[in-house]
C-alpha cells in the first residue's frame, strides 16, 4: 500500500498580478520541496465569470479615475468582522464552484492568496476536516483576511502579526514569513545569466541605474513626464518596464529611441535580473513588487500611491525608512537627486530594507504547510 501524494488547492483572484504571482511562488516551492499535487483556482472567475469581469473593470477604473472613493471604501471597511452582515456577503461568492471542486479534487489543504473566504462556512456545512491557510499579500491588514476559522496565517511582518493578534486571531496561528515571491529573487539561476547579459547593457561604474516599474498594466501615474525629466539628468540610466501597456511602450520607444541611457521593456519575466542591475526603483506600491524590491535590496520611491492598500503599504515602508513617497513629479525628481548625490541616504534606506527582508518566504510557507500535512493530514488515499 502506497500513500498518495497530498493534494493542495490554492485559491487566488486575477485582480492585478500580485495574488496569482504569490500563488505561483507557493506552488513552485511546494512542488520543489515536497511530493505533492498543487492546483490553482481563480475562484471568482470560475464561479461568476460575468461578475468577475465587471468587478475587475470597476477595480481598474477606480484606480485610474476615482481613487479617493476606492480608498474611502477600503479604509472604512478595514476593520470589518468576518461574521458581520457585510462579511457574510463578501465571503459567500463562489460557494457552488468551490463545493464542486472540493468533491472532485478532495484536497488535503486549501490556501487563500486572496481574501474570498467562502471555505470556512462551507467546511462546517460539509463536515470536513480540511486545514485552511491565508497568505496575506500586503503590508497592510484589511479585515477581509481575518476569519476565526482560518487555521494559519502567513503575513509580511511582525507588525502585522501583532495587529492580527490584537484583532482576535490566536498568535500561534500567525507566522511572519514575508510575502511569497519567486525564488529567483534570492538565487540567480544559470539560465538567467545569458538573459541578463542580452537585455541589460553592462553597467558603467559612474552611472546610477534607476528601474521604473509601471505595473503589470502600465498604469503608473504620470510616467511620461517622469521619464522626460529623468532623461535630462546626467550619469543616470533608466530601465523602464511598461507591463502590458503596449501604447505606453510605443510612446516611450518613440520618444527615446536614440537615447543612449534609456531602455524600455514590455511585460517581462526577468524582473529579478532588472532589479539586480539597478540602484533604485520607482514603482507602484503593490505588495508583491515591494517585496521583490526589498528582496533585491533596492531603495524604493513611490509616486502618487492610490488610497487603499497601496497607500497604506507605502506609508508603512516609509515609516520604516525603506521607501520615500512623492506626490508630485518635482518631489520625485528631488528624491532621485538626493539619493544619487548623497550615497549615505541610500545606504540608510538599504539598512532599513535589510531589517524587513525575509529569507525565501515561499519556501518558509511551503515547509510549514508540508509539516502540517505530515502531522494533521485528514485522510490517507491509496493507489
Amino acid at each position: 500500500m502506497e500513500v498518495s501524494a497530498p493534494k493542495i488547492l490554492i485559491l487566488y483572484a486575477s485582480y492585478g498580478e500580485g495574488h496569482v504571482q504569490a500563488a505561483r511562488a507557493i506552488m513552485d516551492s511546494l512542488r520543489r520541496l515536497g511530493r505533492c499535487e498543487v492546483q490553482l483556482l481563480d475562484l471568482m472567475a470560475e464561479s461568476h465569470p460575468w461578475l468577475n469581469g465587471l468587478t475587475k473593470f470597476v477595480y481598474m477604473q477606480s484606480f485610474k479615475t476615482i481613487p479617493q472613493l476606492y480608498g474611502w471604501v477600503y479604509n472604512i471597511t478595514r476593520g470589518m468582522q468576518a461574521k458581520s452582515a457585510f462579511g457574510h456577503v463578501l465571503h459567500s461568492f463562489g460557494m457552488r464552484q468551490l463545493t464542486l471542486t472540493l468533491k472532485k479534487e478532495l484536497p488535503d489543504l486549501v490556501i487563500h492568496t486572496f481574501p474570498q473566504l467562502a471555505l470556512p462556512a462551507l467546511r462546517r456545512k460539509m463536515g470536513m476536516n480540511l486545514p485552511i491557510v491565508n497568505v496575506v499579500t500586503d503590508f497592510d491588514l484589511h479585515g477581509r483576511w481575518l476569519h476565526p476559522d482560518i487555521d494559519r496565517y502567513y503575513v509580511a511582518t511582525e507588525d502585522i502579526q501583532q495587529e492580527a493578534a490584537q484583532r482576535g486571531i490566536p498568535i500561534e496561528r500567525i507566522i511572519a514569513t514575508g510575502i511569497p515571491i519567486h525564488a529567483s529573487f534570492y538565487n540567480m539561476s544559470a539560465d538567467e545569466i545569458p538573459v541578463q547579459e542580452q537585455v541589460i547593457p553592462s553597467l558603467q561604474s559612474e552611472t546610477t541605474t534607476l528601474l521604473i516599474m509601471a505595473g503589470a498594466y502600465g498604469v503608473l501615474s504620470g510616467i511620461l513626464d517622469i521619464c522626460r525629466q529623468l532623461s535630462q539628468l546626467p550619469q543616470l540610466r533608466l530601465l523602464i518596464v511598461c507591463g502590458r501597456n503596449q501604447q505606453l511602450k510605443a510612446e516611450v520607444d518613440a520618444l527615446y529611441a536614440d537615447h543612449p541611457n534609456i531602455y524600455t521593456y514590455g511585460f517581462v519575466d526577468f524582473v529579478p535580473a532588472l532589479m539586480r542591475a539597478s540602484n533604485l526603483v520607482i514603482t507602484k506600491p503593490g505588495g508583491i513588487t515591494l517585496s521583490e524590491s526589498i528582496a533585491s535590496g533596492l531603495p524604493i520611491l513611490v509616486f502618487k500611491p492610490v488610497p487603499g492598500q497601496e497607500l497604506n503599504n507605502a506609508l508603512y515602508l516609509q515609516q520604516k525608512g525603506a521607501a520615500r513617497i512623492a506626490r508630485t513629479t518635482e518631489e520625485l525628481i528631488q528624491h532621485c537627486l538626493d539619493l544619487i548625490s548623497t550615497p549615505s541616504l541610500a545606504e540608510e534606506m538599504m539598512q532599513a530594507i535589510e531589517l524587513l527582508r525575509k529569507p525565501h518566504p515561499a519556501d518558509q510557507i511551503a515547509e510549514d504547510i508540508l509539516h502540517q500535512l505530515v502531522d494533521k493530514r485528514p485522510s490517507v488515499r491509496t493507489n
